[in-house]
């Protein structure tokens, strides 16, 4: 499968994970915010807390669930660019959190607060 393949099929995951987000009363604020940080897939307001989503899709669980992807390098890239982002727009006294939507073929399931940073990374 060629790359551009992947690509089509995450921004297709990332449109399911919004959808669904909004539908839990998530108000999204942006989609695959880049910086040289990084990039988060979704970036959105649940009441008063600010959330960084990763989403994670596969076509099936063969190879393990997809928030099994969302390593602790992965975790790590994540907060570099939510750290990139809080600094690019002011944004110093928020409550945060990092949600994992997990797509495959046994349908679409949000892990809340599935990880947090451990203090180390500053801006």
């Amino acid at each position: 499968m060629s790359k551009v393949d992947n690509r089509c099929k995450g921004f297709a995951g990332e449109e399911k994970a919004a959808d669904y987000l909004r539908d839990l009363g998530y108000k999204i604020l942006e989609q695959n915010w880049r910086s040289a940080r990084g990039e988060v897939d979704i970036i959105a307001l649940d009441r008063e807390a600010l959330v960084f989503v990763e989403v994670k899709s596969r076509q099936d669980i063969e190879y393990g669930l997809p928030q099994q992807a969302v390593n602790s390098f992965k975790q790590r890239q994540i907060i570099k660019a939510a750290l990139g982002y809080l600094k690019s727009r002011g944004i110093m006294d928020q409550d945060i959190r990092f949600d994992v939507v997990s797509i495959s073929g046994e349908g679409i399931e949000l892990i809340e607060n599935a990880f947090q940073s451990d203090g180390r990374y500053r801006y």
